[in-house]
């Protein structure tokens, strides 16, 4: 019998399902989809698949999908080429990211729409390979911001949504933009933010200063999404909620957040929990270029920044990016608020899937979907990672 490619069978691993925990189980994918699990006491190869044995020892999880990134291992974005893309998506894999949307930082039109064509030629010659992690489309992080809450966004490069310019940059993109990150309160914020919706694109509130009312607003408009939780947004009075009150009123907003314990305090991320639940978060690493590389000077949209002590900062102070690898966000949120390692893999794997309107094929270990699955020890240490069924990293 003749083997069909990237087909295989997990056996003897820790299975984690959208609904349980299978202890001592198996995992069978054919032609990079999953056709079978269960518990070993069941299991038969009769299509005599190739066998990796974990013998008892790992967790094998849906792959993690970062929504939020702008670079890794030296190379970003906004350098504009798929050699950087390629860099970024080769080690993406070492943290078990199987999936992830490029991100943009404000800049100008020229600089985006040079990105943005980047991200087509390169997902267009990677259809059909898995060498890395896969891009799935673009995250566009401005320049539809607010000065006012610019963050590490250059200000000069900032203006007012405009959606014949955003059109401009999706067509740049081969329809690739998936997120905008926005201010809605901005002039014609909300017909951008309607426009998005009816497109379905995600509109996402942030680098935000507005208020609670302005909140209803966007959310009527369409807005769901709320870009990296309490950094670059109004926060929250008692008499004035702002984004971050809204954020956690309102169910149908979903939160990202950058579980590293600098941009948000470990005892916040606990009260974002209690308040949302694991169905309400996302986690996201907006990681830059020195993730993987060492104590340094880079560079983050033509400004210099400062990498020390896992802490990314512009020269002024201002946070810029996160170098965490994904993995330790998970288990940082399972250390932060006492959330089951199944809620906190739900924060990195079907909640983001979700959002993309991609739960039928991603986002968890279930029959029919990608075989996109990350082998972890018990510390959530990364050793293999698989998409669609290939074994794209192996670790010590």
């Amino acid at each position: 019998m003749k083997r069909p490619p990237n087909s295989y069978a997990l056996i003897s691993v820790r299975v984690i399902t959208e609904k349980n925990i299978l202890n001592d189980a198996y995992i069978k994918w054919k032609d990079g989809r999953i056709v079978e699990y269960g518990t070993m006491e069941t299991y038969q190869n009769n299509e005599s698949l190739m066998e990796w044995n974990m013998g008892g020892k790992f967790i094998a999880a849906p792959g993690f999908i970062d929504l939020h990134i702008h670079g890794s291992n030296g190379a970003d974005v906004m350098d504009c080429n798929e050699q950087a893309l390629q860099t970024i998506s080769s080690s993406l894999v070492k943290e078990g990211t199987t999936a992830f949307l490029a991100t943009t930082i404000t800049n100008s039109k020229e600089k985006i729409t040079s990105a943005l064509k980047s991200v087509n030629q390169y997902i267009n010659k990677t259809a059909d390979t898995q060498i890395g992690s896969q891009l799935l489309g673009v995250h566009l992080e401005g320049p539809f911001i607010n000065s006012i809450r610019a963050g590490a966004q250059p200000l000069e490069h900032i203006y007012s949504p405009c959606l014949d310019t955003f059109q401009q940059f999706q067509l740049a993109s081969g329809n690739h933009i998936k997120i905008v990150t926005m201010a809605p309160e901005m002039p014609n914020g909300y017909l951008l933010v309607k426009k998005l919706s009816e497109s379905g694109i995600i509109a996402s509130i942030g680098h935000s200063d507005a208020l609670y009312e302005e909140m209803i607003l966007a959310m009527e408009a369409g807005a769901k999404h709320v870009t990296h939780l309490y950094n670059g947004m109004r926060g929250s009075h008692h008499r004035e909620p702002g984004v971050v009150g809204a954020s956690l009123a309102h169910p149908e907003l979903m939160l990202e957040l950058i579980a590293d314990g600098i941009h948000v305090h470990p005892a916040v991320i606990k009260a974002t929990y209690l308040a949302k639940g694991a169905n309400g978060l996302i986690l996201i690493t907006d990681a830059m270029r020195a993730k993987w590389l060492e104590d340094g000077e880079y560079e983050l949209g033509g400004q210099r920044v400062f990498v020390k002590n896992n802490t990314a900062r512009l020269q002024d102070g201002t946070l810029a990016g996160s170098v965490i690898k994904m993995n330790v966000a998970v288990t940082n949120m399972m250390d932060f608020t006492g959330c089951t390692l199944q809620e906190a893999i739900r924060m990195a794997s079907i909640n983001p899937a979700r959002q993309l309107k991609l739960d039928h094929q991603k986002g968890s270990i279930a029959l029919g979907k990608d075989a996109d699955i990350v082998i972890l020890d018990t510390d959530l240490n990364v050793k293999m990672t698989f998409i669609k069924g290939e074994l794209v990293y192996k670790g010590d």
